[in-house]
């Protein structure tokens, strides 16, 4: 696929949460071990993946391949556990999910005694506070920024680099730490699962380079990291798994290889030879090969298909694209017949009219423009000709060197031609792709994006991707990629997250994805379903819901 970003959580209920995140997808086969029966010990799993990921640095990354990858390596304080095929929020370096006081203003987590980094030593809820505060830096960038909007002075806060703490986060012994919010959270201990809400040792800590140097106390620690080529993973002999209930340490070494084609990366796992059957991709298959794969009886125990909880979308920069009627024609031009065949088709996932998914919470059914998914260009002249008939040349960013993208950008710049657009296309590096166009200085038209929620609710997508409040607060990691800056929308967003009914609450989330829509400030293309193939040897893939992605925290290799 490309690239796959993820969404802030922000104080959604847990009630809607929970009844979210059971959905799961897809027609494969998903094998999950308990440790016993089968589960074979040793050996290496090769990851084969198409680039680099953005960061690993647990603070900064912010991609479903790399928070996967984070969970070999750090523990965050919950978790998901996957196992049972339905994820369960549990305590993960925390002996349970944490207790809520103060109208749950106010979060306690005790940590489990015995966990370990890869040097034997203790990790210690001061690491754990100390990691937290790294996410304030402006020399940690990239990450999410839902930190600094829920903890009590996080406005302010400019991160440990400047010698101070952030004193709403206390730590009254080795094993207790207390988060002060800044408003009632039901759910904050789903947020701390997140990887940013992990330990990190201050005397390990390298700052920007941490992403090649990331302390474990997981069970996997890196060997060596050489960017842009490979990744190796080798067992963290101090990780004990009577304190993990997540995780398995079942290969001696986890081997991630970057730069290889999509196509190339299909064609060795269908083909199941030599080191492939010990191999999985994390980045999906590519769309030339999905509808083929799909289909074929050889693979389909190894082909894992899930359900995304996220959405496939072009964003339209308000700013750039000033006048609403171009950006209404837009939405009408666009053949999502032929954008749909860029990703593999059906396979892929339905056409999109809403930026939530149906059965996330909140989740309403509209349709504000074409009611064919090939467009509609006779509306999409009209508005044209509304707007003055004006003949713009606008750019569009997508990830280089990637197949499928590159069909992807052809589709847009083929269906914009015919209203008299022009569309210069901006291929950017994939492994820097979301760092770029999340910075608010890049100067892209149109940017591709999709979003996977933290987990499926409303509130994990659009208070994130359009309240316009966010745009000068995190210039180095917007991911507001429209720009859409609408007081009314940003007023609403900011009620619902304070809602406590969820039938009120989730009318409100319909409410403003109709409103965004309305704005034309981002073509929603498909509801997404992401697959990826292992060879025959690899055992106790588990299908993360969640992260939209094939669990490896049990794999195994097959004798």
């Amino acid at each position: 696929m490309m690239r796959r970003t993820r969404s802030v959580a922000l104080l959604a209920s847990a009630t809607a949460l929970v009844l979210g995140v059971t959905a799961c997808g897809g027609s494969s086969k998903s094998t999950s071990s308990s440790g016993s029966g089968g589960v074979t010990k040793g050996g290496t799993l090769t990851v084969l993946n198409k680039a680099d990921f953005d960061h690993i640095d647990p603070q900064r990354t912010y991609t479903t391949e790399g928070s996967s990858t984070d969970l070999e390596i750090i523990r965050s304080l919950t978790g998901w556990d996957e196992s049972s095929g339905t994820p369960k929020l549990v305590g993960d370096l925390a002996t349970d999910t944490g207790t809520p006081s103060n109208d749950a203003k106010t979060w306690t987590f005790h940590l489990r005694t015995g966990i370990k980094y890869q040097d034997g030593t203790a990790v210690t809820a001061q690491d754990v506070k100390y990691g937290v505060e790294r996410a304030f830096s402006a020399d940690i960038s990239g990450g999410p920024s839902y930190a600094q909007s829920l903890l009590v002075g996080g406005a302010d806060y400019k991160g440990p680099y400047t010698g101070k703490s952030l004193d709403s986060i206390q730590t009254p012994d080795d094993h207790t730490i207390v988060f002060n919010l800044v408003q009632s959270s039901a759910d904050f201990n789903e947020t701390t699962a997140m990887p940013g809400w992990s330990a990190v040792p201050k005397a390990h800590d390298t700052g920007s380079t941490y992403d090649t140097h990331v302390w474990s106390d997981g069970p996997y620690q890196i060997q060596s990291y050489t960017k842009n080529k490979e990744l190796v993973l080798v067992k963290n002999k101090y990780w004990d798994q009577s304190t993990d209930v997540i995780r398995q340490q079942n290969v001696d070494e986890i081997d991630f290889k970057f730069g290889q084609d999509e196509a190339a990366i299909d064609q060795q796992l269908v083909a199941n030879t030599g080191s492939a059957q010990t191999s999985i991709q994390q980045w999906p298959i590519a769309g030339a090969d999905l509808a083929s794969i799909a289909n074929n009886k050889s693979v389909q125990d190894r082909y894992y298909k899930i359900a995304a909880p996220g959405i496939n979308y072009l964003a339209l920069n308000t700013t750039r694209i000033t006048n609403i009627k171009v950006r209404q024609a837009i939405e009408y031009a666009i053949d999502k017949t032929t954008v749909r065949g860029a990703f593999g088709g059906s396979a892929y996932g339905d056409y999109a009219t809403t930026m939530l998914n149906p059965g996330m919470g909140g989740y309403t059914q509209f349709n504000l423009y074409a009611t064919d998914p090939s467009g509609d260009l006779t509306k999409a002249k009209a508005l044209m000709a509304e707007a003055g008939n004006p003949t713009p040349t606008l750019s569009l960013a997508v990830e280089g060197g990637v197949t499928t993208q590159t069909h992807f950008a052809d589709a847009v710049k083929a269906s914009l031609a015919k209203i008299g657009i022009t569309v210069n296309i901006t291929p950017i590096d994939a492994a820097n792709y979301f760092s770029t166009t999340s910075n608010t200085k890049n100067q892209y038209d149109m940017t591709w994006q999709d979003w996977i929620a933290d987990w499926p609710n409303a509130s994990t997508v659009l208070p994130t991707l359009f309240n316009g409040k966010q745009i000068t607060a995190s210039p180095q990691s917007n991911w507001d990629a429209s720009y859409l800056n609408v007081p009314s929308i940003n007023a609403a967003l900011q009620a619902a997250t304070t809602m406590t009914d969820p039938t009120a609450r989730n009318a409100a989330w319909g409410a403003i994805d109709k409103s965004v829509l309305a704005q034309a400030a981002v073509v929603p293309l498909m509801y997404m379903n992401f697959t990826e193939l292992s060879g025959s040897k690899v055992g106790g893939i588990i299908k993360d819901t969640v992260l939209a992605e094939p669990s490896l925290v049990r794999a195994y290799i097959k004798k």
